[in-house]
Protein backbone atom coordinates (compact mmCIF):
# COMPACT_ATOMS: atom_id res chain seq x y z
CA UNK A 1 0.00 0.00 0.00
CA UNK A 2 1.30 3.23 -0.84
CA UNK A 3 1.48 6.09 2.19
CA UNK A 4 -1.31 8.50 2.01
CA UNK A 5 -0.24 11.98 1.02
CA UNK A 6 -0.31 13.93 4.00
CA UNK A 7 0.76 17.52 5.50
CA UNK A 8 4.09 18.41 6.41
CA UNK A 9 5.03 20.58 9.53
CA UNK A 10 7.82 22.25 11.47
CA UNK A 11 8.95 21.82 15.40
CA UNK A 12 11.88 24.70 16.29
CA UNK A 13 12.97 25.12 19.59
CA UNK A 14 15.15 27.89 18.29
CA UNK A 15 18.16 26.35 18.66
CA UNK A 16 21.16 28.14 20.35
CA UNK A 17 24.87 26.75 19.16
CA UNK A 18 27.81 26.61 20.63
CA UNK A 19 29.60 30.29 19.36
CA UNK A 20 26.34 32.05 18.88
CA UNK A 21 23.72 33.64 20.79
CA UNK A 22 19.84 34.11 21.26
CA UNK A 23 19.03 37.07 19.19
CA UNK A 24 21.14 34.66 16.08
CA UNK A 25 18.67 32.05 17.30
CA UNK A 26 15.55 33.94 16.88
CA UNK A 27 16.88 35.48 13.35
CA UNK A 28 17.56 32.11 12.15
CA UNK A 29 14.09 30.72 13.35
CA UNK A 30 12.26 33.60 11.49
CA UNK A 31 14.98 32.60 8.01
CA UNK A 32 13.64 29.04 8.30
CA UNK A 33 10.03 30.03 8.86
CA UNK A 34 10.05 31.99 5.77
CA UNK A 35 11.68 29.27 4.09
CA UNK A 36 9.36 26.81 4.75
CA UNK A 37 6.29 28.74 3.95
CA UNK A 38 8.14 28.71 0.66
CA UNK A 39 8.18 25.04 0.66
CA UNK A 40 4.85 24.26 1.48
CA UNK A 41 5.09 23.12 5.32
CA UNK A 42 1.34 23.94 7.11
CA UNK A 43 2.25 25.15 10.33
CA UNK A 44 5.51 26.26 12.45
CA UNK A 45 4.99 25.28 15.83
CA UNK A 46 7.85 26.31 18.58
CA UNK A 47 8.23 24.69 21.89
CA UNK A 48 8.27 26.10 25.59
CA UNK A 49 11.75 24.89 27.46
CA UNK A 50 13.11 26.81 30.25
CA UNK A 51 16.64 26.66 32.01
CA UNK A 52 18.00 25.51 29.13
CA UNK A 53 20.86 27.51 27.32
CA UNK A 54 20.87 25.94 24.19
CA UNK A 55 17.02 26.67 23.55
CA UNK A 56 16.03 30.33 22.85
CA UNK A 57 12.07 29.68 22.86
CA UNK A 58 11.01 29.81 26.55
CA UNK A 59 8.82 33.09 25.97
CA UNK A 60 7.20 30.56 23.22
CA UNK A 61 4.22 33.47 22.66
CA UNK A 62 6.62 36.37 21.66
CA UNK A 63 8.90 33.84 19.60
CA UNK A 64 5.33 33.22 17.76
CA UNK A 65 4.27 36.63 17.51
CA UNK A 66 8.01 37.15 15.83
CA UNK A 67 7.71 34.65 13.18
CA UNK A 68 3.87 35.14 12.20
CA UNK A 69 4.73 39.20 11.67
CA UNK A 70 7.57 38.01 9.21
CA UNK A 71 5.42 35.48 7.61
CA UNK A 72 2.09 35.57 5.58
CA UNK A 73 0.60 32.74 5.05
CA UNK A 74 1.93 29.52 7.28
CA UNK A 75 0.35 28.68 10.64
CA UNK A 76 2.59 29.54 13.68
CA UNK A 77 1.62 28.07 17.12
CA UNK A 78 2.89 26.29 19.65
CA UNK A 79 4.44 22.57 20.26
CA UNK A 80 3.89 23.00 23.07
CA UNK A 81 2.66 25.80 25.95
CA UNK A 82 3.62 23.92 28.80
CA UNK A 83 0.24 24.97 30.95
CA UNK A 84 0.76 23.97 34.17
CA UNK A 85 3.83 26.54 34.50
CA UNK A 86 0.80 29.14 33.46
CA UNK A 87 -2.53 30.07 34.56
CA UNK A 88 -4.91 29.24 31.80
CA UNK A 89 -6.25 33.14 31.41
CA UNK A 90 -2.87 34.32 30.72
CA UNK A 91 -2.52 31.92 27.86
CA UNK A 92 -6.01 32.85 26.90
CA UNK A 93 -5.11 36.30 26.69
CA UNK A 94 -1.73 35.73 25.15
CA UNK A 95 -3.01 33.91 22.19
CA UNK A 96 -5.78 35.44 21.95
CA UNK A 97 -3.91 38.80 20.88
CA UNK A 98 -1.86 36.73 18.40
CA UNK A 99 -4.93 35.68 17.15
CA UNK A 100 -6.50 38.97 17.16
CA UNK A 101 -2.90 40.09 15.00
CA UNK A 102 -2.84 37.30 12.94
CA UNK A 103 -6.37 35.97 12.23
CA UNK A 104 -6.39 32.29 11.06
CA UNK A 105 -3.17 31.54 11.49
CA UNK A 106 -2.29 30.88 14.79
CA UNK A 107 -2.73 27.55 16.91
CA UNK A 108 -2.17 26.49 20.71
CA UNK A 109 -0.75 23.19 21.53
CA UNK A 110 -0.82 22.59 24.88
CA UNK A 111 1.39 19.95 27.16
CA UNK A 112 1.28 18.77 30.68
CA UNK A 113 5.11 18.69 31.59
CA UNK A 114 6.83 21.47 32.92
CA UNK A 115 9.55 21.63 30.13
CA UNK A 116 12.20 22.11 32.41
CA UNK A 117 13.43 20.73 36.23
CA UNK A 118 11.69 20.97 39.10
CA UNK A 119 13.75 23.77 40.84
CA UNK A 120 13.03 25.98 37.27
CA UNK A 121 9.74 24.79 37.63
CA UNK A 122 8.52 26.13 40.90
CA UNK A 123 10.73 29.29 40.01
CA UNK A 124 7.87 29.93 36.51
CA UNK A 125 4.71 28.84 39.21
CA UNK A 126 5.69 28.49 42.59
CA UNK A 127 2.31 28.86 44.25
CA UNK A 128 0.64 25.46 42.56
CA UNK A 129 3.01 22.85 42.64
CA UNK A 130 0.90 20.48 41.75
CA UNK A 131 -0.77 21.88 38.99
CA UNK A 132 -0.18 19.11 36.17
CA UNK A 133 -2.60 17.35 38.31
CA UNK A 134 -5.10 19.85 37.13
CA UNK A 135 -4.04 20.03 33.59
CA UNK A 136 -7.46 18.26 32.51
CA UNK A 137 -9.36 21.37 34.02
CA UNK A 138 -7.11 24.19 33.24
CA UNK A 139 -7.59 22.66 29.42
CA UNK A 140 -11.06 23.01 29.73
CA UNK A 141 -11.38 26.00 31.39
CA UNK A 142 -8.60 27.91 28.43
CA UNK A 143 -10.70 26.42 26.13
CA UNK A 144 -13.84 28.18 27.75
CA UNK A 145 -12.01 31.46 27.51
CA UNK A 146 -12.11 31.32 23.69
CA UNK A 147 -15.83 30.26 23.31
CA UNK A 148 -18.49 32.87 23.44
CA UNK A 149 -19.25 34.89 26.24
CA UNK A 150 -21.86 33.12 28.64
CA UNK A 151 -24.83 35.32 30.26
CA UNK A 152 -22.61 36.66 33.96
CA UNK A 153 -19.81 35.73 33.00
CA UNK A 154 -17.15 37.42 35.43
CA UNK A 155 -13.98 36.43 34.09
CA UNK A 156 -13.26 36.76 29.80
CA UNK A 157 -10.35 36.87 28.02
CA UNK A 158 -9.73 40.14 26.23
CA UNK A 159 -8.73 39.71 24.14
CA UNK A 160 -9.73 36.15 23.60
CA UNK A 161 -13.69 35.48 24.40
CA UNK A 162 -15.41 33.75 20.71
CA UNK A 163 -11.77 34.02 19.10
CA UNK A 164 -11.63 30.02 18.99
CA UNK A 165 -8.15 29.18 19.02
CA UNK A 166 -7.18 26.09 17.80
CA UNK A 167 -6.59 24.03 20.71
CA UNK A 168 -4.22 20.51 20.14
CA UNK A 169 -2.97 18.53 23.15
CA UNK A 170 0.45 16.89 23.19
CA UNK A 171 1.55 14.18 24.84
CA UNK A 172 4.70 11.63 25.16
CA UNK A 173 2.38 9.11 26.67
CA UNK A 174 -1.40 7.75 27.21
CA UNK A 175 -2.76 10.16 29.18
CA UNK A 176 -2.86 13.38 26.47
CA UNK A 177 -4.35 10.89 24.55
CA UNK A 178 -7.05 9.76 26.75
CA UNK A 179 -8.12 13.23 27.16
CA UNK A 180 -7.93 14.61 23.88
CA UNK A 181 -9.97 11.67 22.98
CA UNK A 182 -12.50 12.50 25.57
CA UNK A 183 -12.63 16.20 24.56
CA UNK A 184 -12.26 15.90 20.76
CA UNK A 185 -9.27 17.52 20.22
CA UNK A 186 -6.56 17.01 17.74
CA UNK A 187 -3.41 14.96 19.15
CA UNK A 188 0.20 15.44 18.51
CA UNK A 189 2.64 12.86 19.95
CA UNK A 190 6.03 13.82 21.04
CA UNK A 191 7.90 10.38 18.78
CA UNK A 192 10.95 12.46 18.02
CA UNK A 193 12.41 12.22 21.43
CA UNK A 194 9.97 9.59 23.60
CA UNK A 195 8.45 7.03 21.39
CA UNK A 196 7.68 4.11 23.58
CA UNK A 197 4.41 4.73 23.92
CA UNK A 198 3.52 5.94 20.47
CA UNK A 199 1.42 3.15 18.93
CA UNK A 200 -0.38 2.44 21.87
CA UNK A 201 -0.92 6.34 22.40
CA UNK A 202 -2.27 6.47 18.97
CA UNK A 203 -4.28 3.21 19.35
CA UNK A 204 -6.01 4.86 22.58
CA UNK A 205 -6.68 8.17 20.56
CA UNK A 206 -8.04 6.83 17.93
CA UNK A 207 -10.55 4.12 19.36
CA UNK A 208 -11.53 6.58 22.32
CA UNK A 209 -12.26 9.84 20.07
CA UNK A 210 -15.42 11.54 20.85
CA UNK A 211 -16.36 14.00 18.34
CA UNK A 212 -16.71 18.07 19.14
CA UNK A 213 -17.44 20.98 18.16
CA UNK A 214 -14.08 21.64 16.88
CA UNK A 215 -13.26 18.58 15.48
CA UNK A 216 -15.44 15.78 14.33
CA UNK A 217 -13.05 12.93 13.41
CA UNK A 218 -9.22 12.27 14.92
CA UNK A 219 -6.67 13.75 13.65
CA UNK A 220 -2.96 12.42 15.05
CA UNK A 221 0.09 14.13 14.05
CA UNK A 222 3.71 12.19 14.88
CA UNK A 223 7.08 14.17 15.31
CA UNK A 224 9.43 12.93 13.33
CA UNK A 225 13.47 13.62 13.52
CA UNK A 226 14.70 14.52 9.70
CA UNK A 227 18.39 14.53 9.55
CA UNK A 228 18.95 14.87 5.41
CA UNK A 229 22.05 16.04 3.32
CA UNK A 230 23.39 15.60 0.00
CA UNK A 231 25.40 12.94 0.80
CA UNK A 232 24.55 10.22 3.22
CA UNK A 233 27.68 10.91 5.11
CA UNK A 234 27.39 14.36 5.57
CA UNK A 235 23.89 13.71 7.17
CA UNK A 236 25.32 11.10 9.56
CA UNK A 237 27.46 13.56 10.60
CA UNK A 238 25.13 16.41 11.27
CA UNK A 239 23.10 14.01 13.34
CA UNK A 240 25.58 14.00 15.91
CA UNK A 241 25.03 17.39 17.44
CA UNK A 242 21.42 16.05 18.29
CA UNK A 243 23.20 13.12 19.59
CA UNK A 244 25.59 14.64 21.61
CA UNK A 245 22.83 17.16 22.77
CA UNK A 246 20.38 14.16 24.18
CA UNK A 247 23.49 13.00 25.75
CA UNK A 248 24.34 15.93 27.67
CA UNK A 249 20.40 16.49 28.68
CA UNK A 250 20.16 13.09 30.20
CA UNK A 251 23.54 13.46 32.02
CA UNK A 252 22.23 16.90 33.26
CA UNK A 253 24.28 18.49 31.48
CA UNK A 254 22.34 20.50 29.39
CA UNK A 255 24.17 23.41 27.45
CA UNK A 256 24.89 25.19 23.96
CA UNK A 257 24.08 22.82 20.23
CA UNK A 258 27.42 21.10 19.93
CA UNK A 259 28.98 21.41 16.50
CA UNK A 260 28.76 17.77 14.78
CA UNK A 261 31.86 15.19 14.89
CA UNK A 262 33.06 12.50 12.50
CA UNK A 263 31.99 9.61 14.83
CA UNK A 264 30.61 9.37 18.54
CA UNK A 265 32.78 6.52 18.88
CA UNK A 266 34.20 7.03 22.90
CA UNK A 267 32.02 9.81 23.78
CA UNK A 268 29.61 7.71 25.13
CA UNK A 269 29.20 4.43 26.89
CA UNK A 270 27.26 1.34 25.41
CA UNK A 271 24.35 2.02 27.62
CA UNK A 272 24.47 5.50 26.96
CA UNK A 273 24.31 4.76 23.23
CA UNK A 274 21.52 2.18 23.43
CA UNK A 275 19.81 4.75 25.42
CA UNK A 276 19.79 7.97 22.83
CA UNK A 277 19.38 5.59 19.75
CA UNK A 278 16.12 4.24 21.58
CA UNK A 279 14.58 7.56 22.19
CA UNK A 280 15.62 9.43 19.00
CA UNK A 281 15.03 5.74 17.33
CA UNK A 282 11.95 8.38 14.97
CA UNK A 283 14.77 9.13 12.61
CA UNK A 284 15.47 9.33 9.35
CA UNK A 285 19.14 10.07 8.02
CA UNK A 286 20.54 9.93 4.88
CA UNK A 287 20.81 11.56 1.13
CA UNK A 288 17.60 12.22 -0.51
CA UNK A 289 16.48 9.09 -1.70
CA UNK A 290 17.08 7.52 1.58
CA UNK A 291 14.83 10.40 2.91
CA UNK A 292 12.44 9.68 1.02
CA UNK A 293 11.56 6.05 1.56
CA UNK A 294 12.06 6.49 5.55
CA UNK A 295 9.56 8.79 5.65
CA UNK A 296 7.12 7.11 3.55
CA UNK A 297 7.84 3.87 5.85
CA UNK A 298 7.47 5.55 8.73
CA UNK A 299 3.87 6.69 6.63
CA UNK A 300 2.66 3.31 5.84
CA UNK A 301 3.36 1.84 8.92
CA UNK A 302 1.69 4.87 11.08
CA UNK A 303 -0.98 6.39 9.43
CA UNK A 304 -0.28 9.84 10.83
CA UNK A 305 -2.82 12.56 9.51
CA UNK A 306 0.15 14.78 9.71
CA UNK A 307 4.21 14.76 10.41
CA UNK A 308 5.63 17.46 12.78
CA UNK A 309 9.71 17.70 11.25
CA UNK A 310 12.15 18.19 14.04
CA UNK A 311 15.88 18.79 12.75
CA UNK A 312 18.34 19.94 15.34
CA UNK A 313 21.86 21.03 13.72
CA UNK A 314 24.46 23.11 14.59
CA UNK A 315 24.94 24.41 10.75
CA UNK A 316 21.95 27.11 9.45
CA UNK A 317 22.43 25.89 6.26
CA UNK A 318 22.72 22.90 6.52
CA UNK A 319 19.45 22.52 8.53
CA UNK A 320 17.59 25.04 5.53
CA UNK A 321 18.97 22.26 3.54
CA UNK A 322 17.62 19.47 5.68
CA UNK A 323 14.31 20.69 5.63
CA UNK A 324 14.38 21.40 1.62
CA UNK A 325 15.31 17.97 1.33
CA UNK A 326 12.29 16.81 3.39
CA UNK A 327 9.65 19.48 1.66
CA UNK A 328 10.70 17.68 -1.46
CA UNK A 329 10.74 13.99 -0.74
CA UNK A 330 6.63 15.36 0.40
CA UNK A 331 6.00 16.09 -3.06
CA UNK A 332 7.21 13.06 -4.35
CA UNK A 333 5.33 10.81 -2.13
CA UNK A 334 2.00 12.96 -2.75
CA UNK A 335 2.66 12.19 -6.75
CA UNK A 336 2.69 8.56 -5.95
CA UNK A 337 -0.23 8.90 -4.28
CA UNK A 338 -1.76 10.66 -6.65
CA UNK A 339 -0.74 8.05 -9.18
CA UNK A 340 -2.00 4.99 -7.04
CA UNK A 341 -5.46 6.41 -7.00
CA UNK A 342 -5.91 7.47 -10.32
Amino acid sequence: MKPAAIPFSVLDLSPVVEGSTPAQAFRNTLDLAQHAERWGYRRYWLAEHHNMSGIASAATSVVIGYVAGGTRTIRVGAGGVMLPNHAPLVIAEQFGTLESLYPGRIDLGLGRAPGTDQLTARALRRENMGSADHFPQDVMELRRYFGELEPGQAVRAVPGAGLQVPLWLLGSSTFSAQLAAALGLPFAFASHFAPEQMEVALQIYRSQFKPSAALQQPYAMLALNVFAADDEAEAHRLSTSAQQQFLNLRRGRPGLIPPPVASMDGRWSEFEQLGVQQALRCSVIGAPATVERGIAAFIERHRPDELLISGLMFDHQARLRSFEIAAQARDALAGTARSATA
